[in-house]
């Protein structure tokens, strides 16, 4: 075991942290070895079958089809192979803090960046619970600045951040003189607790409040009766008649200033700022990454905290000791210098028991960063993530200075965050044209280039030379919201499919910059992250060649009776084996496993898909992008059925077709190559391997032909999709039926 400690001349400084590793690393690595062996003998049969057994053009192409898919899942287990070498645990030691805190005089400044964009798509009641949440952190409020950016430029979330605001005064008081963990007010009352009058009369503002935002949201408009004070009325003043969405000035207004505001017992109140940047029709706007360089400008006017976390507006604080457990790296004098940020995992509260549409994304919010933490430290996730601010101007050995020096990592705020220099720089950094001829988005600040800003910003601040630390108490540091419908789930990876293809096939590819900058194991791991949703072709392929070959009774993998048929088992086996017990020893079950990988089938054959082809499209100048939100809002009966584990088809959408038309085709196939063995037409032993995989996806299906043929209810598998999906699968299974093959 390694510990950290600050070093001191006078006495042994507290210990901070420690880390250890992981028992079945050396396990992985001779694995790895043992399997890569097997994947080299899989291409030598591969060459066989191409250069020798192939005699017809029909067997030449199923052969090649079968080599170019095991080509593809082989790159992409080589590549995942960088999260499973150099695994570590940590532990922190925040109590030791105060002793390194006391030579500090203070702790210092946080600022915190919470980034919204749609009132309707993500309710403003989950944006007050988040930033209540973190200002009743356990930590010095007149130290805390919250920066609400509101991308969507609704005077609904400007309402619900003053709504918050006046809460503030009771929920602060009333956290510290309980210490209660759970600092998200929605989160505590649906928690079960004892309730005393003090409990009792909060809940009761908490509610009156609640009901305030969702009428008001409801509407669609603030009215006047809710508009209480004269401030409040020239702040909404602004929304005008050509106040829209995407063409409307700077809105900048300070909620609460520490300096000024109290809470009821006289405490100071954190400083609490929301921010709708200008926009208008011809200007870009880098969709996230643009709203945070923003708060990060903004927010270097006015306080310029060292420290700066980022936050989801539906990820709340599920911890107040959080920021304690961040300083214990980000005061290691021993990591100062090239720690660029301290990653929390991103962890979800109302998953079901069984993790349906497997979103609980275990391997790269939870596993992978083990690994990744072992060699530089993990990707930035883009929520529950706390940063040295220094690390957005330039790499540890050289600082790239900003247009302007009040922007600096080191500038000193000595102003009032509502003097007029201060609010009007904060407003001219604010402009839609600021960053024109400047660094922002491409040296300075967070990176643009990517629809996932938040992995492509990680991959080039490491390969700068900066490192990372993965922070997972055993209390999860955040909880947010997951999709409970399938294709707002499907429709959130689309986007992060399309981002991963941009970094991937950039000038900053991880396959040549990547490996060049940060070394091969962690290079391995950015082209993993780049790359996996290319799995779409051998998932088509494995989803239709082999079944579609069972029509005619022609086998084309290994008979039982042969020898590489043990190789296929142990490939099958080895790698479905080694990622159940990854699985498993991270908390995981087995039938989230089992969900979770059956839902990687049907990425397989949609999102990845889609996104590939959106991304193609875009490349040829056809298609533009859109950054589109995955929607927070569920109904009751939606609510009810994801408990009970059924899946959510409910809307029509193309996504939907292939992976239907997949399991239709697989059903009939498994079937027809059933009769021909009952019928002695065909031998069992040519025709086993593929009769499993047509049983697999059969099985895995279940749902699909229930969603189909058995349901009633609203989620059932939308008439449209079925009668398509059907057509295609009937017209591919006769068209193949009439192709004469032989063997």
């Amino acid at each position: 075991m390694e510990g950290r400690y600050l070093t001191s001349v006078a006495e042994p400084a507290p210990l901070l942290h420690t880390l250890r590793h992981a028992r079945r690393t050396a396990f992985n690595r001779v694995f790895a070895a043992i399997y890569l062996c097997a994947i080299l003998a899989l291409f030598y049969r591969h060459g066989l079958e191409l250069i020798i057994h192939s005699t017809t053009l029909a067997s030449f192409l199923i052969s090649l089809a079968l080599f170019l898919s095991d080509a593809v899942l082989a790159f992409v287990w080589v590549t995942r192979q960088g999260f499973l070498m150099t695994i570590v645990y940590r532990n922190e030691y925040p109590e030791n803090l105060e002793k390194v805190l006391k030579k500090m005089d203070s702790f210092p400044a946080l600022d915190v960046f919470i980034c919204t964009a749609d009132p309707y798509k993500e309710p403003p009641m989950r944006l007050v619970s988040t930033t209540l949440s973190v200002m009743a952190y356990g930590y010095p409020t007149e130290k805390i600045s919250i920066y609400v950016s509101d991308d969507g430029g609704s005077e609904l979330t400007l309402f619900a951040c003053m709504e918050a605001a006046k809460f503030a005064g009771h929920w602060l008081p009333f956290c510290r003189k309980n210490n209660i963990m759970e600092r998200s007010p929605e989160a505590y009352f649906e928690s079960n607790h004892s309730w005393s009058s003090d409990s009792k009369q909060i809940k009761e503002m908490y509610e009156s409040m609640k009901a305030r935002v969702e009428e008001v949201v409801e509407r669609g408009k603030v009215g006047k009766e809710y508009i209480t004070e004269e401030i409040e009325g020239k702040a909404f003043s602004k929304w005008t008649d050509g106040f829209t969405r995407q063409d409307h000035p700077t809105v900048i207004q300070v909620l609460l200033e520490s300096s000024k505001n109290r809470d009821i017992t006289d405490y100071f109140m954190p400083n609490l700022i929301y921010v709708s940047r200008e926009k208008n029709s011809t200007s870009p706007h880098n969709f996230k990454a643009g709203a945070l360089n923003v708060l990060l400008r903004v927010s270097a006017t006015m306080t310029n905290a060292p420290i700066i976390l980022t936050l989801d507006c539906d990820m709340y604080s599920n911890d107040p000791q959080t920021p304690l457990r961040a300083l214990c790296y980000l005061l290691d004098s021993e990591l100062r210098s090239q720690l660029s940020y301290v990653q929390f995992p991103q962890i979800f509260s109302g998953i079901n028991k069984d993790d349906t549409y497997g979103c609980e994304y275990k391997r790269p919010f939870q596993t992978n960063p083990l690994g990744l933490d072992g060699l530089l430290g993990p990707n930035y996730i883009g929520t529950g993530c706390f940063f040295n601010r220094q690390v957005f101007f330039g790499s540890p050995s050289y600082i790239v200075p900003p247009e302007i020096s009040q922007l600096g990592p080191n500038h000193v705020v000595n102003k009032p965050i509502q003097s007029r220099s201060i609010l009007e720089m904060a407003h001219m950094v604010a402009g839609c044209n600021y960053e024109n001829n400047t660094k922002w988005g491409y040296e300075v600040g967070f990176r643009y280039g990517s629809l996932v800003e938040d992995f492509y910003t990680g991959f080039l601040l490491h390969c700068e030379g900066w490192r990372s630390i993965f922070c997972n108490p055993k209390r999860p540091a955040f909880l947010g919201d997951a999709p409970i419908s399938l294709i707002n789930a499907l429709n959130q990876l689309q986007r992060w499919i399309i981002g991963a293809f941009q970094v991937g096939f950039s000038s900053f590819s991880p396959i040549t910059y990547g490996i060049s900058s940060v070394g091969p194991l962690m290079g391995l791991a950015y082209m993993y992250y780049s790359f996996w949703p290319l799995s779409f072709i051998p998932i088509t392929i494995y989803a239709f060649l082999p079944q579609l070959a069972l029509v005619h009774g022609l086998g084309i993998f290994p008979k039982i009776s042969d020898p590489w048929f043990l190789l296929y088992v142990f490939l099958f086996l080895g790698a479905y084996g080694q990622d159940l017990l990854e699985f498993i020893v991270e908390g995981g079950t087995v039938q989230r496993w089992w969900n979770d990988q059956r839902m990687w089938m049907k990425r397989g054959l949609s999102c990845c898909v889609f996104g590939f082809l959106e991304y193609f499209l875009k490349c040829l100048g056809i298609s533009t992008y859109g950054f589109g939100l995955t929607s927070k809002v569920v109904n009751d009966e939606q609510s009810k059925r994801y408990a009970q584990g059924i899946f959510e088809f409910g809307v029509s959408s193309p996504m939907l077709v292939p992976f239907t038309t997949g399991a239709i085709i697989n059903l009939a196939s498994f079937l027809t190559g059933l009769m021909r063995v009952l019928r002695g037409i065909s031998n069992v032993e040519g025709l086993f391997l593929q009769m499993f995989i047509a049983g697999f996806v059969v099985v895995n299906s279940f749902p699909i032909y229930e969603a189909m043929a058995l349901r009633s209810d609203r989620g059932r598998m939308p008439l449209k999709t079925t009668m398509i999906s059907t057509g295609l699968a009937l017209a591919l299974y006769m068209l193949v039926s009439l192709i004469p093959l032989r063997n």
